[in-house]
């Protein structure tokens, strides 16, 4: 499985930008889609996930102005994200894994297949 994120750039402050996932290989309805995120010199953390049944999970900070969604037929997964802050810049990554449970769904190390990474700068 190879993922592709896209959708980053430059944004004032209060303002929106659209991620997107793509991903490749077969049984895409099959996984959980996770997005995190990395600040320069911070460790990766979960932003939001998709379970395989379309239930998801945010990170405390981004409810509310962040919205995960999938779109199975064009094995895609998107980040809309809302009301966006200085503290929201960094690189994004998607991430699947198809044996990944929901108890783990936060975890960095439980997924298997990572994309490269999309930068969204907030400025202030």
């Amino acid at each position: 499985v190879q993922l592709q994120a896209s959708g980053g750039g430059l944004v004032q402050a209060g303002g929106s930008l659209r991620l997107s996932c793509l991903t490749s290989g077969r049984s895409f309805s099959s996984y959980v889609v996770g997005w995190f995120r990395q600040a320069p010199g911070e460790e990766r953390e979960f932003v939001t996930a998709t379970s395989r049944s379309s239930s998801t999970n945010y990170e405390d900070s981004v409810k509310d102005r962040f919205t995960i969604s999938r779109d199975n037929a064009k094995n895609t997964v998107y980040l809309q994200m809302n009301s966006l802050k200085p503290e929201d810049t960094a690189h994004y990554y998607c991430a699947a894994s198809r044996t990944i449970i929901l108890s783990e769904i936060r975890r960095v190390d439980r997924y298997d297949y990572w994309g490269q990474g999309t930068l969204v700068t907030v400025s202030s």
